[in-house]
């Protein structure tokens, strides 16, 4: 069994034990991996703008808000842009700040039709640490994961 499948196994049954009715969910070194591996998958950083500009940029990664900044008001041509930049068969790896935003844009892809969408836990920054500051705990930057001051 290839490095790729073992990684496929563990986010499928994560998702399962998680009660998820997408295809899987991915520790961020994992979703690395497959976006690198795994044909034709995709990256995409439903994060805001703002956060885009401010907080980093995934190099490569496809950026959809899937809520507008001010206001967190939803995209409404959220799944238009989806369809617009990746096929419906191609695996699609969800990330956002800490994997809230990520997993409702996974829910919201597989509802219109996306056949394989995973949503990447902990996200970008992870969640906060006894001083209240993101990117010590868990997340793509903690895990030194590739990214670019925006």
């Amino acid at each position: 069994m290839s490095n790729t499948d073992q990684i496929l196994e563990s986010a499928q049954a994560r998702a399962r034990q998680m009660g998820l009715p997408y295809s899987g969910a991915l520790l961020p070194q994992e979703a690395f991996q497959l976006w690198k591996s795994l044909p034709g998958a995709q990256l995409v950083d439903v994060r805001t703008r703002a956060e885009w500009d401010w907080v980093g940029r995934i190099p490569g990664a496809i950026e959809i808000e899937l809520l507008a900044y001010p206001g967190n008001r939803p995209n409404p041509a959220f799944v238009q842009e989806l369809g617009q930049k990746i096929s419906a068969d191609a695996p699609v790896l969800f990330i956002c700040r800490s994997g809230g935003r990520s997993h409702n844009a996974a829910m919201i892809a597989m509802q219109a039709g996306f056949a394989d969408c995973y949503n990447v836990l902990e996200g970008f920054e992870g969640d906060r640490d006894p001083q209240g500051h993101r990117s010590t705990l868990g997340g793509w930057r903690a895990a030194g994961l590739p990214w670019v001051q925006g």
